[in-house]
């Protein structure tokens, strides 16, 4: 008899931006909106995946906008932005957790009276225990967007894509916010990207992503169901930077 052997888990990185957890209040953290995505990455979960995931945290501070005018100085408003992402990034723990799912924050800064420092070896052996692992305070150095972090973090972890979770379907060929007849791209390479400086993701994130051959995925993550059709049926309204 042959033996029963365990499909290897297919390894993920999500990145949501802050803004998203606002909501329509436009700041701090909507508790629907917060629990509609511990929602949709426990059934996600529930489809063999390793998950990590990068949030932003444009909802309570961004260090650029902080940063203008001059009062605070452009490397403390980044660390306030760090800041503002462990604080996102320790309540989706908190929701996913009250879900019943073993999830672990690691911070690029040292806050450990709050969370795990980040260190690889160790968010590698909690992806083998079968937790969640949230990436927190960017790549712990200012003038790095969470974009970058969620770049530099995928291909750390050897995730074989990055899905970058927004508020429209994917790379639209102009702004579908202005455009009724904007069409959507269901792929754009990474030098187009480049070239055109698509809003979804910076420069920076894009060229790491290049020269490591990562995929960036982009879509919708307020439509239910939204992200397992994209990971994991392939379907549905989505666009791929490759």
């Amino acid at each position: 008899m042959s033996e029963n052997k365990t499909s290897k888990k297919r390894r993920v990185l999500i990145k949501f931006s802050g803004e998203a957890l606002a909501g329509k209040n436009g700041f701090g953290i909507d508790l629907d909106i917060l629990k509609f995505i511990a929602l949709e990455i426990k059934n996600l979960y529930a489809h063999n995946l390793e998950i990590g995931i990068v949030v932003g945290g444009g909802n309570i501070i961004r260090g650029v906008t902080a940063a203008q005018g001059g009062l605070i100085k452009r490397t403390s408003a980044d660390y306030m932005g760090m800041l503002a992402t462990v604080i996102n990034a320790v309540a989706i723990q908190e929701a996913l957790e009250s879900l019943g799912l073993d999830v672990r924050v690691q911070s690029g800064i040292d806050i450990t009276e709050v969370c795990e420092s980040y260190i690889y070896r160790r968010a590698i052996r909690h992806f083998e225990k079968g937790r969640i692992v949230i990436f927190g305070a960017g790549t712990g150095n200012p003038y790095f967007s969470t974009d970058t972090a969620a770049t530099l973090r995928a291909i750390e972890i050897e995730a074989e894509l990055i899905l970058k979770a927004t508020k429209v379907n994917g790379v639209y060929d102009k702004d579908p916010n202005k455009f009724a007849d904007a069409k959507l791209l269901s792929h754009i390479s990474y030098d187009e990207a480049l070239k055109d400086h698509i809003k979804v993701m910076d420069d920076t994130a894009i060229a790491l992503a290049k020269d490591n051959s990562l995929p960036i995925l982009v879509c919708n993550m307020f439509k239910k169901g939204n992200l397992i059709d994209v990971l994991v049926h392939k379907k549905g309204d989505f666009s791929v930077v490759s």
